[in-house]
Parts: C-alpha cells; structure tokens; sequence
C-alpha cells in the first residue's frame, strides 16, 4: 500500500497529468484520478458509503462512480455484492508502481565496482531500465541471483523470481536474456 508521503511524491513528480501503464491487452491510461481511486480502492477493508469514499480520494461523488466505472471497464475494478472492490489486475498495476524505500531500490552494475548508473525503485523502472541497460549487466546480475532475490524481497513475488532463476539455469545471455526478462515481466504485471 502508498503511504501518503509516497503517495504524494507519485503523484506530484510521475503522474501529473497521465500515467501510461501497459496491460496484456493494449496500452491502458489511467488519469491522476483513476489511479486515485485505485489506490484508496486497495486502503478499503471494509463497506463504505460513497461520499465518504469520495471524500477521501478527493473527488466529488459523480466524478468518483465515472473513475470507478471506467475501472471497472479497464478490467482493474469489479462489482462484489453492493459495492466494487479492486481486482487480481489492479493489485498488480498498483504494485508495479509503487516505488520501494530509496535504500531498497535495485542499483544496475556491469560488475562489482562498476555501477552503470541505472536504478529501480519499482517493477515499472526495472522493466524500462531492462530495455535499456547493457546485457553485460543483465548476465551479472542474473547469475548472482541479484534479480530473484530483490524481486523476492522488495516486492513478495516468488513466481517471478523463480522464473527469472530458470534463465539462469536455461544459460540464457545477451540480448537473448533481455527479451525474456522482459517477457517474463510483462506477462506477469502487464507493462
């Protein structure tokens, strides 16, 4: 979950206007007050009325039924029972996103000693920085285990981790590697 502080960085410095986040299907955009509503969806463990929800995301109470709706067709939202609640999917958008503590973010070397300068403090970061940072970093810090073990500990994912390991064990290198951590990354959170 966002704590307001982190909340209010993510809000203020990456998704002032637009976020841009790409699902299986296409490319999915949620406005600042989509992903709003997503987030204050996931902070819910219990039934509450819809000013009240309104009122917490900051919006008014027609504007808030249009973002849960449009959530709802994006496939990130469902209707359970009387009210809605966040999906499988939107979790995973969500923690795709969320940036870990600065001390925790995945820092890209070549090798030790040799930083390229790249770090990622969210799943959404490491995938574009996989783009583009030399394979040479990708080969050591994939046979050290760097990736599983970070992705296990910063973001609790042990399906992605271990299948990240199986290129490990595949030999995979170069821009071989590239491509399957990136589809592995993909197919499991929709980027």
């Amino acid at each position: 979950m966002f704590s307001s502080l982190v909340w209010d960085a993510l809000t203020h410095l990456r998704f002032r206007e637009i976020v841009i986040v790409c699902v299986l299907q296409g490319e999915l955009r949620l406005t600042e007050e989509q992903l709003r509503v997503l987030k204050g969806m996931s902070q819910i463990t219990s039934r509450i009325d819809l000013n009240s929800f309104a009122q917490m995301v900051g919006l008014n109470p027609n504007r808030t039924i249009e973002c849960v709706q449009e959530l709802v067709n994006s496939g990130l939202a469902k209707k359970t029972g009387g009210g809605y609640g966040i999906t499988e999917k939107g979790k995973a958008i969500l923690k795709a996103i969320t940036p870990v503590p600065k001390e925790t973010a995945f820092h890209f070397y070549t090798g030790i000693g040799h930083p390229t300068g790249f770090s990622a403090e969210s799943l959404k970061d490491f995938y574009k920085i996989v783009k583009q940072v030399a394979a040479e970093s990708l080969e050591f810090h994939l046979y050290r285990g760097d990736f599983e073990n970070w992705i296990k500990a910063a973001f609790e994912d042990a399906a992605l981790a271990r299948e990240l390991a199986s290129l490990k064990s595949a030999n995979v290198k170069g821009e071989e590697l590239r491509k399957e951590i990136i589809t592995a990354i993909a197919a499991k959170y929709g980027f």
